[in-house]
């Protein structure tokens, strides 16, 4: 029986995996601006921090609990912990430590999380290669470009269907950096952006739950699988990323195919990476950061009768929990984000903590917090009132919070929160030359002295 099916179909997209193969083949070492080689040391350095600092999360240690019944060969290091897994499980396992805080970079234009599945792949292949720093970073920079470029071909409708973005393109770049590393041509690359391209994971109903820090890392684990069964000869279609029944036609229905080619090899995506000063989904930044300014003006929670928040609708979707449960809700509430920029001055992995979020404390500051859907409001901005028991309203309009690409954080800024997330797990001496080594990367030849400083003594 013949089936009606609606032909929405683009059969003349670009060959837009071969283009991507050929760039990350050809794309020569270091061929970008110092700006663009410096935000890849500050991409590096953050994921690392972040994956170090939730070494000993449960989510990290019941990850590796399964993989170690597998009884994997000791072939990679994983950051903050003594063990060693055999080289995918290693992505798998930093992939998923480096997202656990919600602490990672952000692409704006996309939300995507980029060195998570990037970085966790080549870190642990890198070391199994023996590869250079200087292949480290270009990897680096060249497999963020390509998850980044096909988010931004997908971008909204893909997220708004309900894909979490980091995971379902992260499998691509991780593939292309792995590709990279092995130094494959562009026929294998191809072929292993193919691979990966059937292998999208993540879906937006996780947030909130350990498997939402599982979706960098099983990106992670795919990429580089791909990268490795295209060495040997595994193939796949060559159209894989933008045939019609292609990974971009199937999970979207925009694809944008000038988001891909545009400007290839002349602006670097990385160049747009972020970076978290609070623990949590990045659409309760600006609420957060209007309530840190409460508390520097001398606001005090016992002062305050209401707490006026005007948002995009955004903000409300993804970050609407009025009561979490636990510190993994938290960072899904803007309700909480608010009390917690009010209470402490700070929204780092502490002030989300179970015993904080369920605190009666923060309990009753959340209940004071009133939010406002206002659509004229941007995503990235916030307007915040707080209404005084004295009578004293005091208003807050944030444009751009720290950490934004217009009042980006600085290089000492990121020392410190790498400092926040790593001085507990390896100490505060070990940390200092931990960062030492992540901002001299590219001249390091190996990445041994990095590793044996991610471990505790």
């Amino acid at each position: 029986m013949a089936r009606n099916t609606q032909v929405l179909a683009d059969h003349n997209a670009p060959e837009v995996t071969r283009t991507l193969a050929e760039f990350v083949v050809n794309h020569p070492s270091k061929g970008w601006s110092e700006a663009v080689e410096h935000e890849a040391h500050r991409t590096f350095m953050n994921w690392l921090g972040c994956a170090v600092g939730a070494a000993h999360h449960e989510s990290t240690q019941a990850a590796l609990a399964a993989v170690n019944m597998l009884e994997p060969a000791p072939q990679a290091t994983l950051a903050g912990l003594k063990e060693r897994v055999d080289i995918a499980s290693a992505a798998l396992i930093n992939g998923i430590s480096s997202h656990t805080f919600d602490f990672d970079d952000t692409h704006l234009k996309t939300i995507i999380h980029p060195a998570g599945p990037v970085a966790s792949a080549v870190m642990a292949l890198a070391e199994h290669l023996n590869s250079s720093g200087r292949e480290v970073i270009d990897a680096l920079v060249l497999g963020i470009d390509v998850s980044c470029r096909v988010g931004n071909c997908l971008y909204p409708d893909h997220y708004d269907r309900g894909w979490h973005i980091t995971g379902s393109t992260g499998m691509l770049g991780a593939a292309a950096a792995c590709a990279r590393l092995l130094k494959l041509n562009v026929h294998q690359t191809q072929m292993a952006l193919g691979i990966a391209a059937s292998q999208p994971i993540g879906l937006r109903e996780q947030f909130g739950t350990m498997t939402k820090p599982f979706h960098p890392g099983g990106a992670a684990r795919a990429g580089m699988m791909s990268a490795l069964m295209a060495s040997k000869g595994f193939t796949a279609s060559p159209k894989a990323i933008e045939a019609p029944r292609g990974f971009a036609q199937v999970a979207s229905t925009k694809y944008d195919w000038s988001e891909i080619d545009s400007e290839l090899g002349k602006r670097f995506e990385i160049s747009f990476n972020t970076y978290k000063p609070f623990a949590c989904g990045i659409v309760i930044h600006p609420s957060i950061d209007a309530c840190v300014q409460l508390k520097n003006l001398g606001v005090v929670a016992d002062q305050v009768e209401k707490i006026e928040l005007k948002v995009h609708s955004l903000v409300l979707e993804l970050t609407g929990k009025k009561e979490p449960k636990d510190g993994l809700q938290g960072k899904f509430s803007v309700y909480h984000g608010c009390a917690a920029g009010l209470l402490f001055g700070r929204a780092g992995e502490e002030e989300f903590a179970d015993e904080v979020v369920t605190s009666q404390a923060a309990q009753d500051l959340r209940r004071k917090v009133v939010a406002i859907v206002d659509d004229s409001i941007d995503e990235a901005s916030a307007d915040v009132t707080a209404y005084l028991k004295s009578g004293d309203p005091i208003h807050i309009r944030v444009e751009h919070a720290i950490g934004s690409l217009e009042n980006p954080m600085t290089d000492s800024l990121l020392e410190k929160k790498f400092h926040d997330l790593s001085d507990p797990v390896i100490g505060q001496a070990q940390t200092n030359e931990l960062i030492k080594s992540c901002w001299s990367l590219a001249q390091s030849p190996n990445l041994q002295t990095l590793l044996k400083q991610c471990l505790p003594s």
